[in-house]
Formats: C-alpha cells, sequence, structure tokens
C-alpha cells in the first residue's frame, strides 16, 4: 500500500534560487522532450502520406531513447541537477503520453505557472535529525509534524506560490483486515445538501468560494491596476494566489474531516459514479460544482476507507433520483422538484433522501431488477489520486 506525507520546508534565499533554477531546467526539458516527439509524429505522418513506407513501420522516440541521450547532451545548467530528478521529467512526459494513448488530452507544453514541482524517485535526498538535505541544493528546515510509517521510496518538492513542501511517498507492508460491512451508507452528493445520507441526515455545503468571492474580487482589480511587467504587479499576482490557497486549504480541511467523520462511522459507504468532468459543462453549476469539492471527497473517503479495511463502492448514477426504488417507476424531474412523488405507487420521499437510498440499494443490490453495482474498494483512478501525485 503507498501512502503519501505532506511536510513544509524552509529554505534559505539562496537555496530557494537553487529550487526555482531547477524547476526551471525541468520545465525546460519537459518541453524540449515534448518538442522533440512532436516532430518526430509529424515527420511519421508526412513519410506515410508521401508513402515512404508501408503503413505501420512508424518510427516513435521512446523514454528510454530520450534517456540515453540525456547524458551526452547536458548542458551547464543540467548538470546542477540531480541525474533522476532529470530522468523522472522525461518519465512524467512519458506518462503523459500514456495518458494521451488511453483517451486523455494530448500533453501540452508548460509554461512559468505551471510546472511547480520535481521528484528525487530514488535517491539524492536524505532526512535526520529533523534536518532535510537535497543533492545539489543544501540542507534545510522541515517541519515534521506526525511520524511517517514505512519506506520512504519517492519525495516530491513542490512550490506552492511562495512555500516549499516535500511530498514523501511511501509503501507500507500492512495486512489489511477487512471488517465485517454491518453499518452501511448510501450517499447523495448535491449543491443545496453537500452530502445527504440515506438515514436522513444532511451536510451542508461550507462554500468556501462564494465567502471568499468579495475579498477575491477586490484583490483582482488591484491586479487588474498594475503595470505589465511592474514589481508591484508581480506582488499582487502572489496576493491573489494566496487567497486561492487559504479557499483550497479551507475546502481539503473540511474534506478531510468529512471523510474521515464517514470512515469511522460506517462499514460500507456508496457513491454514485458520477461523470464531473461532464457536469461542469453546465455554466451555471460549474462555480457551484468545483467549490462542493465532490470527486475530491469521494476520492479522500475511498482512501480512508481501504487503509482501514472498510469499503467503498460507486454505482451508476443515471436514473437514481427520477426512479421509484419502490417500484421502479420512471417519471421525468426537474431541479426544482425537491420531493419526489411517485405517480404509480404514490411514495412520498425528499428527494435528496430517495436518491442516496437508491445508491444504497445498488451497491448492496436489494433492490430488484437494478444490475448497475459495481463492487469493489474504489475506482482505479481515485487509488492514483490517493498517492497525491502532485505536478499534473
Amino acid at each position: 500500500m503507498k501512502k503519501a506525507y505532506s511536510f513544509r520546508i524552509y529554505p534559505n534565499k539562496n537555496q530557494e534560487v537553487k529550487l526555482n533554477r531547477t524547476l526551471n531546467t525541468c520545465r525546460h526539458l519537459y518541453n524540449d522532450a515534448l518538442s522533440e516527439r512532436k516532430r518526430q509524429a509529424e515527420l511519421n505522418r508526412l513519410k506515410r502520406d508521401l508513402q515512404v513506407f508501408p503503413w505501420g513501420k512508424t518510427e516513435w522516440i521512446s523514454y528510454e531513447d530520450q534517456a540515453n541521450t540525456l547524458s551526452s547532451e547536458k548542458n551547464s545548467f543540467q548538470k546542477e541537477v540531480h541525474s533522476q530528478v532529470l530522468q523522472n521529467t522525461l518519465k512524467r512526459l512519458d506518462r503523459s503520453f500514456k495518458n494521451f494513448f488511453n483517451g486523455f488530452g494530448y500533453p501540452r507544453f508548460k509554461g512559468r505557472n505551471r510546472y511547480d514541482s520535481f521528484t528525487y524517485p530514488q535517491s539524492g535526498f536524505e532526512l535526520e535529525d529533523g534536518k532535510f538535505n537535497l543533492s545539489k541544493i543544501g540542507t534545510m528546515r522541515i517541519i515534521l509534524h506526525r511520524e511517517m510509517e514505512g519506506n520512504i521510496k519517492t519525495c516530491t518538492i513542490k512550490k506552492d506560490v511562495d512555500q516549499w513542501y516535500a511530498i514523501f511517498t511511501v509503501e507500507i507492508e500492512k495486512t489489511i483486515e477487512h471488517v465485517e460491512l454491518q453499518s452501511k451508507i448510501g450517499i447523495d452528493v448535491g449543491l443545496i445538501s453537500l452530502l445527504t445520507l440515506s438515514n436522513g441526515e444532511k451536510i451542508e455545503p461550507p462554500k468556501f468560494l462564494r465567502k471568499s468571492e468579495n475579498k477575491l474580487a477586490k484583490e483582482q482589480v488591484r491586479l487588474s491596476r498594475k503595470k505589465l511587467r511592474s514589481a508591484n504587479r508581480k506582488k499582487q499576482v502572489i496576493t491573489v494566489a494566496r487567497v486561492h490557497r487559504k479557499i483550497r486549504n479551507q475546502r481539503k480541511d473540511f474534506v478531510h474531516k468529512t471523510a474521515r467523520t464517514l470512515v469511522n462511522r460506517f462499514d460500507l459507504i456508496a457513491f454514485e459514479d458520477l461523470h464531473i468532468q461532464n457536469m461542469v459543462q453546465n455554466h451555471h453549476l460549474a462555480k457551484s460544482i468545483m467549490d462542493a469539492g465532490w470527486y475530491q471527497l469521494q476520492t479522500l473517503t475511498a482512501s480512508k476507507a481501504e487503509y482501514t479495511g472498510k469499503k467503498v463502492k460507486f454505482c451508476i448514477a443515471n436514473g437514481t433520483t427520477n426512479t421509484c426504488r419502490i417500484c421502479g417507476n420512471v417519471q421525468k424531474m426537474t431541479l426544482r422538484d425537491r420531493v419526489f412523488h411517485c405517480s404509480v405507487c404514490g411514495h412520498i420521499e425528499d428527494r435528496d433522501t430517495h436518491s442516496s437510498k437508491a445508491v444504497l440499494d445498488r451497491c448492496t443490490a436489494g433492490t430488484a431488477g437494478i444490475e448497475a453495482c459495481q463492487s469493489g474498494l474504489s475506482r482505479d483512478t481515485m487509488k492514483q489520486e490517493a498517492t497525491i501525485l502532485v505536478g499534473w
């Protein structure tokens, strides 16, 4: 089992310059490697159009090809960066292309504000006596606010506006004893009520972004009045980013506490398998959906449940709201309809509570005729997110 620990580090001014230089070097290497692969793809397409070689016999650049030429083409800037950090940058690009071939977006070039982390995959870092040492950067102070368990595998250095963090990924050799599933709960996520439980309980959304909109708007107005490329504008950019960081940290803290409460109370937690990326295409609801943090909540709940031997299941979301869980009647409903009233059997229930009970029925296969259950601890994508792979 993999787990990640994040600790804040405090580099001095000289070390911060080296950290920023390392980020820039990795970013340039990423962009150069991406440009090389893009040129090779265009060359293959040109050869195919000219029928220079038979269809299918194309030449592609792999991670091994770029890694082999890395040592011979090192410039003065790359010599200041640990070799495994540079190799991990190429692996990051290779992973992006693999995701592209699996249906995700094409890798894009990274600007200054879109590359904020680099990783030591095996060596180059040392943690001893409250001090944190990085190869070719130096020893700095670190706040170890909790003990780590397991063997440290990788160390990722992440920049968050004007703060630096060290994120350790550990491998835990732990035998998980699965608990007996006695207490079960179905959960319907929403905007009026963030969570509606099948036992009737409701958790209201904190709306951190909505509450901070006025402050954020004032800072952004000040930013718009600054002269381009001036020192004052750079300072104001950091001020705006700090407001966003506070909102992000507030949401993360709330989600962690809510997920921990759910896992401590229930042995089986049932969610809807929502396609949030499609849902945010509705521009009337996009801001509220992103502010609610549905995906983050489901991800952390699945991670915490897996660690404690409990289960999180996801069912197909289609029809949980407008399908009567008593008789199976499907009827039309709008977002304004907050009460479910079945026109066939007469069943009346709160819309969200009815939906949460339907989710639980599907995940436990308790309703006849519904075969929408997806068993297992969590989705594969959520397992990847639970390891907190930063920098993407």
